[in-house]
């Protein structure tokens, strides 16, 4: 998480010998943003965690698999598909699945037509929670971030939140991207 040069030593615009290109340090304003970024962002998962915790019982990325199958076509979805929306592992989504089977609020199905695939399905019961717990979880988002910001803050730092998701997308074949693995 480092990411002002060493103490004691000065950034380098190149390396004087050839080798591997001397890191760009940020700048004290840049270390100030990435700092405010990665302060900010923590604050606020862990605020919609426990709000869901709280309220539901689960944590935030459960919630958004829930919603996820609750917005799809007949409430389902391929797991790799929800997988790669969620931007987790395989691994971690079954695991995160078993919970939500456990507490009835998903189901997997077997696809047809492939023998390996599985859908997970969202059922009454999940639609239920999502029923009860959405109000608090809207409030709890409204109070932590749009309510704190000027329609303009929002509109930018909505732009500014697509550049970064848009620049960290991988469009090309064979990306390290956590659904694959």
């Amino acid at each position: 998480m480092n990411t002002a040069p060493p103490s004691g030593s000065a950034p380098t615009s190149a390396p004087e010998q050839p080798g591997p290109a001397a890191p760009r340090w940020l700048t004290a304003d840049e270390q100030r943003v990435w700092r405010a970024y990665l302060h900010a962002t923590t604050l606020l998962e862990d605020h919609l965690d426990r709000q869901l915790q709280r309220d539901a019982g689960m944590p935030h990325i459960y919630y958004g698999l829930l919603v996820k199958l609750a917005e799809s076509p007949r409430r389902r979805l391929r797991m790799t598909e929800l997988a790669m929306h969620a931007k987790i592992t395989r691994s971690r989504l079954s695991h995160a699945v078993a919970r939500l089977e456990k507490n009835g609020w998903v189901r997997r199905e077997d696809c047809p037509s492939d023998k390996r695939g599985q859908f997970a399905v969202l059922t009454e019961e999940g639609r239920e929670v999502m029923r009860r717990t959405a109000p608090g979880h809207v409030d709890a988002v409204r109070q932590a971030l749009f309510d704190r910001l000027t329609p303009e803050q929002q509109k930018s730092l909505g732009e500014i939140m697509q550049i970064v998701a848009e620049g960290l997308q991988p469009n090309e074949a064979g990306a390290d991207l956590p659904w694959l693995r």
